[in-house]
């Protein structure tokens, strides 16, 4: 190289490229890079990803469970989540400073953890703050939620928590005070909640576009638990018609839902519980038995094919699948992971210091319950 040569840093190589890419070619693409990078690569899948996208998934599972598996593997120095957003954060404030996190796509985000921003909930707060003592009410974020959100837990004594572990965390918040704020799924708050015993008069649901969250002086005095006004857009689909249609239809039918799904519906289901509980709940069924599944589609659709011996219904009449988490597709995959390779990484996901240690104290206090 002479003087007046000047050295530029590589082009990213651009997603049009991959767009129109046939199938196959993207797939031996995405093989190609995983041989070239080895262990030092780590794809992560969560439950709800399509089919064709995580196939290629060295660890599958939800999200808390992916984020802690990846920072377990002293190898890895890359992590490509096939998830959405506050996933990928999730495992950037959890793993090594020594490992980066990608999100194939930045625009698969999670309707839900739109619905509480660090904006309203910091208002809110400042609300209560006139009526109660804020200093006597932990507030609890569920983990399909913001990095931000997160730290404001860290740095208000409180904690995270996920579908599988909220009975837990909510007795862990009940010990040290008497209320909770919970975010930003209701639904989840209220239903286990309820299963604590807590009556219905002492939750109230908190609506950030309205003075006081929409409640009375008196109500908010009077709850123990304050419920955001936010819901999971696959969950709230499914009704307790579609459970009587079941019911009716194969009287001997048992119906597993997810606790996202409203109050009246996990009133007339059989069965409640997580992704991964729903999971081994199958597993585990009697060949033979029959199921109606309230949770994401390409889940009830992938255990139907892994379990021919059981039939297994989508509870909903109408399709419900996560339609973010839908974003990440085999173009978008093969484009991150060549872009890695080549040296021109794309879409990191890059929680800011100071957000991730607060973070990382409210999710520290989760895991040490177990």
């Amino acid at each position: 190289m002479n003087a007046t040569t000047t050295a530029l840093a590589a082009e990213p190589l651009p997603f049009e490229d991959f767009r129109h890419a046939p199938d196959a070619d993207l797939e031996a693409r995405i093989e190609a890079v995983k041989r070239e990078l080895g262990a030092s690569l780590l794809i992560l899948g969560h439950h709800y990803q399509q089919d064709e996208v995580i196939r290629f998934a060295d660890i599958r599972g939800d999200s808390l469970k992916l984020s802690q598996l990846a920072g377990a593997r002293p190898e890895c120095r890359s992590i490509v989540f096939c998830g959405v957003h506050f996933m990928a954060e999730t495992a950037d404030v959890l793993s090594r400073d020594d490992v980066a996190v990608y999100l194939p796509d930045m625009a698969a985000g999670c309707s839900m953890a739109d619905m509480a921003d660090l904006d309203s909930v910091e208002a809110a707060w400042s609300d209560l703050a006139e009526l109660i003592d804020v200093e006597d009410v932990t507030p609890v974020t569920y983990i399909n939620s913001t990095a931000e959100l997160k730290a404001f837990c860290g740095r208000h004594g409180g904690i995270v928590c996920t579908s599988s572990n909220a009975r837990k965390v909510l007795d862990w918040a009940f010990a040290r005070r008497r209320r909770a704020l919970f975010f930003p799924d209701q639904h989840l708050g209220r239903n286990t909640a309820r299963a604590m015993g807590v009556p219905l008069d002492e939750m109230i649901v908190w609506d950030p576009r309205r003075e006081l969250g929409g409640n009375s002086p008196r109500a908010v005095e009077k709850s123990r638990i304050i419920l955001w006004r936010g819901h999971c857009s696959v969950h709230q689909m499914f009704k307790p018609a579609h459970v009587a249609q079941f019911r009716e239809r194969s009287p001997g039918i048992k119906v597993l839902v997810h606790p996202e799904c409203s109050m009246e519906v996990v009133e007339a289901a059989d069965l409640v519980g997580s992704t991964e509980y729903i999971l081994k709940t199958i597993e585990a069924a009697p060949a033979g038995s029959e199921w109606a599944v309230g949770t994401e589609l390409h889940l009830v659709n992938r255990m139907a094919k892994e379990h021919p011996d059981k039939a297994i219904h989508f509870l909903s009449p109408m399709v419900c699948m996560c339609a973010t988490m839908y974003r990440i597709d085999l173009p978008h995959l093969a484009w991150c992971l060549e872009n890695l390779a080549r040296g021109t990484p794309v879409n990191r996901v890059l929680v800011p210091e100071d957000v991730k240690a607060s973070a990382r104290e409210s999710l520290r206090r989760m895991l040490e319950l177990g």
